[in-house]
């Protein structure tokens, strides 16, 4: 299963990316990767790689040809994106710091990083250019069906989204360290602009989620239920 993004860039000049979802980490990717993808150039400090045995950081090592695809190009530069995912497609006119937001999100949430793997349900139900209320709506369901069948199961569910906050407490550690890693290397262009972006969106669970569901509350309970 695959996800691929098109960005129409003008000029007769498109870039094409093919994400395999179900992709196996392949070491040797990091042959000739740059420096600031190795595993202890800022190490996510709750990272439980080891760099005697991981030599680059693997959401890096996915992340680190698009970033050269784009780097020094602004974010408010405008391009046509197309989304193709097994089910349909996407077309939108956005500035480059969307579309590479949506396309960073899908591509770490597949990645082997062992934090960022709790996203990649999101990933295979994948909604580009997703706004933060349906993020947060999709994030909040994803994990509340998984409570049900813990429930059924036999195991202690979680109503009341303490595990989440958890885990966006740790994925913001990542996206920290990420963003200190790429921060050199991109200054100014519209990768850190859009990993700001992801960044924001993902701090929206761990730091105020009630905040946000107070916000999504009427779109549910304003109306007759199902």
């Amino acid at each position: 299963m695959a996800i691929e993004y098109r960005f129409n860039l003008g000029d007769d000049i498109e870039l094409l990316y093919s994400i395999e979802l179900d992709r196996e980490f392949d070491p040797e990717q990091g042959n000739g990767a740059p420096a600031w993808t190795r595993l202890a150039n800022n190490q996510c400090s709750n990272c439980p790689l080891k760099s005697e045995e991981h030599k680059h950081c693997p959401a890096a090592l996915d992340l680190y040809p698009v970033i050269e695809d784009f780097k020094g190009l602004p974010a408010f530069k405008k391009s046509t994106v197309k989304v193709i995912t097994p089910e349909r497609e996407y077309v939108k006119l956005v500035g480059l710091e969307e579309g590479l937001r949506a396309l960073m999100g899908v591509i770490m949430a597949t990645s082997a990083c062992p934090h960022m793997s709790v996203l990649k349900p999101m990933a295979i139900q994948h909604l580009p250019f997703a706004n933060n209320q349906e993020f947060v709506m999709r994030a909040v369901s994803l994990y509340l069906t998984r409570q049900y069948f813990n429930q059924r199961d036999g195991l202690t569910p979680d109503w009341e989204l303490k595990g989440l906050v958890k885990v966006f407490q740790q994925l913001q550690l990542v996206n920290q360290a990420f963003w200190h890693r790429i921060h050199d290397e991109c200054a100014g262009d519209s990768n850190l602009k859009a990993f700001l972006n992801f960044f924001s969106m993902a701090s929206s669970v761990s730091y105020s989620l009630e905040t946000q569901l107070q916000k999504i509350r009427p779109l549910i309970m304003g109306r007759e239920g199902l």
